[in-house]
């Protein structure tokens, strides 16, 4: 091997190490963009309701889904958003209180809690204050608002951006590349809408469930619940904890019930609700979106986990389309791929 060559790979090898470090230490910034089009996605899921009832002007169907989804913000905090704030405020310091009461319990009967999770840990952090992590889920105002403009901008040029991420392949890959990146997205928007009735659905049977049973602040916590159900698997179980916390303190016996109660929405959701759904949407194996949400976590942190779901349905996509049919050249269903063929 003549020096020349040895020179230029060892620059390639470089350079690659370069590349790799640099995006790693932007791997929040990454994590952002990708955010930013997850919301892009949504915009345009939106855009083209409009456009199949007639509207037929791109920027003017991308106006009005942006309208709509910030009217529908907008109006649920006109609505409801003192009435949250209020009792998140409450939770927040009945939570700690529970706890305290729960200590008290466990002591009398001989058993010793841990201190800690009373005032730091996942129930300090998740409850201490309680109404900031509702309003700032998204990782902070600065930057949901950064993600949401992004999204706007990528929506309402999604050719030129998808345009300027093909020109980073080599050429004859484009093509295929281009096909994947179309595949990935048309999951990520079948999912984003299977997500968005999943959320509504268990925030409504969680408030008003709590509402009937008469623990407070069920406005709140339903909230909560809906929220936290684009986590999964965690955030069931987060959104569950104040709830059964707050009635332990209150009565046993509605602790109880208030379990039941989250046993029994999750049981809607995965025998009834889920499979309605993926009738029409994508559906991830159970067993890849757990690891992927653990790789995620330890990857991105808490923003890692936030949006461990939609990254695993477009890894998933671009593993089956780029590696399984492309490089096996094994045959596979691509999820959505049967909505654009229809």
């Amino acid at each position: 091997m003549s020096d020349a060559v040895f020179v230029r790979r060892t620059l390639i090898v470089l350079a690659l190490t370069a590349l790799l470090f640099l995006l790693w230490t932007l791997r929040d910034v990454l994590l952002l963009v990708f955010g930013a089009v997850v919301f892009a996605t949504l915009f345009q899921a939106l855009a083209g309701q409009y456009k199949r009832i007639g509207i037929k002007r791109d920027g003017l169907a991308l106006a009005l889904s942006v309208l709509t989804i910030l009217a529908v913000f907008g109006g649920g905090v006109w609505l409801f958003g003192a009435q949250v704030m209020s009792q998140a405020e409450g939770l927040s310091q009945a939570v700690p209180k529970a706890w305290a009461s729960l200590q008290q319990r466990l002591a009398g009967f001989g058993i010793p809690a841990p201190a800690k999770l009373g005032s730091g840990g996942m129930f300090g952090s998740l409850t201490g204050n309680l109404p900031g992590f509702v309003m700032s889920l998204g990782g902070g105002l600065a930057d949901g608002l950064l993600v949401v403009v992004g999204g706007i901008f990528i929506a309402a040029s999604p050719r030129f951006y998808g345009r300027g991420a093909l020109k980073l392949f080599p050429a004859e890959r484009r093509e295929l590349v281009g096909d994947a990146m179309a595949d990935s997205g048309r999951a990520l928007q079948l999912w984003l809408k299977a997500q968005l009735v999943a959320m509504v659905v268990i925030g409504v049977l969680t408030g008003v469930g709590l509402w009937l049973l008469g623990v407070p602040g069920p406005l709140a916590l339903g909230v909560l619940a809906g929220l936290l159900e684009f986590i999964p698997f965690a955030g069931p179980i987060l959104s569950a904890l104040p709830a059964i916390l707050i009635a332990l303190a209150i009565d046993p016996q509605l602790a109880l019930w208030t379990v039941l109660l989250y046993v029994g929405i999750q049981h809607i959701e995965g025998y009834a609700l889920q499979p309605i759904i993926q009738s029409w949407a994508v559906e991830i194996p159970g067993a890849v979106l757990l690891f992927a949400l653990l790789a995620f976590g330890a990857l991105f942190g808490p923003m890692g986990v936030i949006f461990a779901a939609p990254l695993t349905v477009v890894v998933f996509v671009m593993v089956k389309r780029l590696y399984v049919q492309e490089a096996l050249d094994t045959p596979t269903e691509i999820p959505g791929a049967q909505t654009a063929d229809g």
